[in-house]
């Protein structure tokens, strides 16, 4: 079981420095169960306030599929133990696949009273990020054996790619500079 979980980045901040690109609005998502006014739009709207709360057994799924196979180099959760409690994850397993009856287990989390992102890198056998048509995420179980839970934010990294213009020199004076681009 995996503990390594990075709380001390921000992903906006890594994503405005161009290090990862958030592919969640890529994806259709979906929840084994929700209260009424905390679903998938309180889990997605960029507020760390709201939130979106299970109402039902364990473990509490988020599915996210995608329409073509995408690489993902990281899921990132936002919990707040101060504010939720028992209702914050303790357990989480991240599962891929191709659809819902092939899914495999990549990582399982430990969380112990987490506040802030947590970080948590996909990757496959080689290290490299994961090709996957959908992911799951199951709350196995929570703080204080609560049995609903909240999450309040989920992103999802890709890495990003090299485009074809990252080969060219990077000129530093003005007159080679007005004279690189490509028209």
């Amino acid at each position: 079981m995996a503990t390594k979980t990075d709380t001390s980045q921000d992903p906006t901040k890594l994503e405005r420095m161009g290090k990862v690109r958030e592919i969640g609005d890529q994806a259709v998502w979906s929840v084994s169960s929700c209260k009424p006014g905390f679903g998938v739009d309180q889990l997605r709207d960029g507020s760390l306030d709201t939130y979106w709360q299970s109402d039902g057994p364990q473990p509490h799924l988020v599915n996210i599929q995608f329409r073509k196979k995408t690489a993902v180099k990281s899921l990132c959760l936002y919990a707040d133990y101060k504010s939720d409690e028992s209702y914050t994850p303790n357990r989480i397993s991240i599962r891929t696949g191709t659809h819902f009856h092939d899914l495999q287990e990549v990582e399982q989390v430990e969380l112990s009273e987490p506040t802030g992102w947590v970080i948590i890198p996909v990757q496959d056998k080689s290290l490299q990020p994961q090709r996957t048509f959908m992911i799951q995420i199951a709350v196995l179980s929570n703080h204080q054996n609560g049995r609903d839970t909240h999450m309040r934010q989920i992103k999802i990294h890709a890495p990003v790619e090299d485009g074809p213009m990252s080969k060219f020199p990077k000129f530093s004076s003005l007159d080679c500079k007005m004279h690189s681009c490509i028209r």
